[in-house]
């Protein structure tokens, strides 16, 4: 019987499977998280899956449309009674007739994802563009005629000095009720940024104003719900990005635009209906509705950027890498599928650095303020596609490091996204070769008594990106893993946990009776590839600026957060600096749109700032190659990274198990 090749996303897992194989059999058989409650009788409808279709040149596979099995009675059933979501199927029903990517939506996980985006404590000056005014508007009258909106921005005038004010025609529609109910007293929302009225209520409203400040991400999309009197965060949340189904990282998305027609639309659509229903489901959290968000701000890398305007971004994907533009954006909230939020509702897009510094740079620039200090500040926001700022207030570099997906679990072995369940912590005895680790969703060390009842419920699921990096790390300190990134073999290094697999050697992290997790060459050399871009792009700033050390390194976005000072720098990320030096900033693209919503003047001054940024090509630049190739040791071939030195003693191994048994070369 012919066999196919099943690929799910976001995971990555993948295997090949028989003709008529169901999809969720495929998902247990690969440990995907789908969940399933009604026993695959088509009932319960957790096992909802959103096969794609086109080519996925990254994954090496065409989907055709008949890869899956037609539509069958039950799931027609269930789309009757129910309703399914245009392109969902059941995947207890759903069988594979061909190759297919099968995005699991985050509504169908079993271990729901951890998106680890929360809001900053640091406080924000409060001057926000959307304000309250309540007026008292003239009733018409038989003898002056005039329409409602002249005499309600004669009201605004009269009352609140507010003159040549805009109001959008779902608004309007909107407006002779609202002057009715309230007796002809009103409170106006007006957008003071671009001078129009954006929201009517009828009397005197005394409840705040709310606003949504988000950060589009390639892999994950958080936002927090605002008040926008106080700044205060009503609510937070996140959601994986849907269009991982399209591509893992963004030149794979922009080459699924270039070779699928109509495939940057479909992208359009899939991140404009997670955008809309991440709203609704803050509001429901904050205990609000939807239309009461008058204002949202996004900040997002250019790819995201142009494909949530609906811009093809065909150009994005080749030299000179030009963006359909770089200035900051006011629109209407509807024109990019926000239909929940109230009908004046207005989006303020942050400005672009350039073809792949974007949005999102410039929020962390904006909430980290490297311009207004002394120290030479490097900040590095990893994730995807890492992007990199290095200056003071004298002068300012930036610059994009394609990282990929390695840091957030993709293209591991038993990589994961950050869930309950994952390891995110990893230690390991120098003397023993013997780990310990911890779980998302668990305070305990593995070697702790009661781990294994206190992770009952979770299990051991896998392993993220933070536990992924701890893991190489420690490997090195404790001599499992030399210089140039092998493993040794279990004579070589003294534990049966090094473990031949083929031609190399693999490193047992964890197993009971069902699983176990190792740590494989082909995950070192996959963290090796990323670290090396991220560090080459980031030399490649210091080259450009003439220094050779640095007074402050920051470790901003949500995996930034997670990692450990220590075993960025053992495993070489960035370049040496002091530890004591080296900080984390949280989610400051996420700050930075706070900010941006919450004060006019924050506005102002990114956009004035994004033009003083001066962009490096990593693309094009001679020496960015030159770096990465010597960034492929661990932590450095040739950097001697004295301040790291200072902290940690890295064995002196050499596992070239080609030469085992010979003289070892020099």
């Amino acid at each position: 019987m012919t066999d196919h090749h099943v690929i799910f996303m976001p995971s990555g897992k993948r295997g090949r499977f028989e003709t008529g194989t169901p999809v969720l059999t495929a998902a247990r058989q690969l440990g995907v998280d789908l969940e399933s409650v009604c026993g695959g009788r088509g009932i319960c409808s957790k096992c909802q899956v959103q096969p794609g279709h086109g080519d996925f040149p990254k994954l090496g596979v065409t989907v055709r449309d008949d890869a899956l099995s037609a539509f069958n009675a039950v799931e027609q059933r269930y789309d009757d009674k129910r309703g399914l979501k245009p392109g969902r199927r059941l995947g207890c029903q759903a069988t594979v007739q061909g190759d297919v990517v099968i995005d699991v939506p985050a509504e169908s996980q079993l271990h729901k994802q951890v998106v680890r985006k929360a809001a900053s404590g640091v406080p924000i000056t409060m001057d926000p563009a959307t304000r309250l005014h309540f007026v008292t508007v003239e009733e018409p009258d038989m003898d002056a005629p005039s329409g409602d909106l002249e005499r309600l921005k004669h009201a605004l005038s009269a009352q609140w000095d507010l003159t040549g004010l805009d109001m959008a025609l779902p608004l309007l529609r909107d407006l002779q009720p609202t002057l009715r109910k309230g007796k002809w007293e009103v409170t106006v929302a007006v957008n003071h940024d671009e001078n129009r009225i954006t929201a009517l209520y009828p009397g005197l409203r005394e409840a705040p104003l709310l606003g949504l400040a988000i950060d589009l991400g390639s892999t994950t999309i958080a936002a927090h719900l605002c008040d926008l009197s106080t700044g205060a965060v009503r609510a937070s949340g996140g959601v994986m990005n849907p269009q991982i189904r399209f591509g893992e990282d963004l030149m794979s998305r922009v080459s699924y635009a270039m070779m699928n027609p109509g495939g940057d639309l479909e992208m359009t659509r899939a991140v404009r209906d997670a955008l809309e229903t991440l709203a609704v489901d803050l509001a429901a959290d904050a205990g609000i509705v939807a239309n009461d968000i008058v204002e949202v701000v996004i900040v997002c890398n250019p790819v995201m950027h142009h494909i949530l305007l609906g811009v093809d971004p065909v150009e994005l994907g080749q030299s000179p890498f030009a963006l359909a533009t770089s200035d900051a954006l006011r629109i209407a909230a509807s024109e990019i599928g926000l239909t929940s939020l109230s009908a004046g509702a207005r989006v303020y897009i942050l400005p672009c650095i350039a073809g792949h510094v974007g949005a999102d740079a410039a929020a962390v620039a904006l909430a980290e303020a490297p311009d207004q200090a002394d120290a030479l500040t490097l900040i590095v926001d990893v994730g995807t596609n890492a992007e990199i700022i290095l200056g003071n207030r004298d002068r300012l570099l930036a610059c994009s490091s394609p990282t990929g997906p390695a840091f957030e679990g993709a293209q591991i072995s038993a990589g994961q996204r950050a869930a309950p369940g994952a390891i995110e912590r990893v230690e390991i005895d120098a003397a023993t070769k013997e780990p310990r680790f911890r779980v998302i969703g668990c305070e305990l060390w593995s070697d702790h008594p009661d781990f294994a009842a206190a992770t009952r419920a979770t299990g051991i699921t896998g392993i993220c990106g933070s536990g992924i990096i701890e893991a190489v790390a420690e490997m090195r300190m404790a001599g499992i893993v030399d210089a140039k990134g092998l493993i040794g073999s279990p004579a070589q290094v003294g534990t049966s946990r090094c473990e031949l697999v083929g031609r190399t050697h693999s490193y047992l992290l964890w197993e009971d009776g069902n699983r176990r997790i190792h740590v494989t060459q082909g995950d070192i050399r996959a963290i090796q590839l990323a670290k090396s871009a991220l560090y080459a792009g980031a030399r490649l700033l210091m080259d450009e600026a003439g220094v050779d050390t640095l007074d402050k390194v920051t470790l901003a976005g949500a995996f930034g957060a997670h990692i450990s000072p220590k075993h960025a720098m053992v495993l070489g990320m960035i370049p040496d600096a002091a530890l004591i030096s080296v900080t984390s900033a949280g989610n400051a693209a996420g700050h930075g749109a706070r900010m941006a919503l919450c004060n006019r003047a924050a506005r102002a001054h990114i956009e004035t700032l994004v033009r003083r940024i001066e962009k490096v090509e990593t693309a094009i630049a001679p020496r960015f190659q030159e770096h990465f190739v010597a960034a492929n040791a661990i932590p450095h071939a040739t950097a001697p990274f004295p301040h790291l030195m200072s902290e940690v003693t890295l064995p002196d191994v050499s596992w070239n198990t080609a030469s085992e048994g010979r003289r070892r070369r020099r």
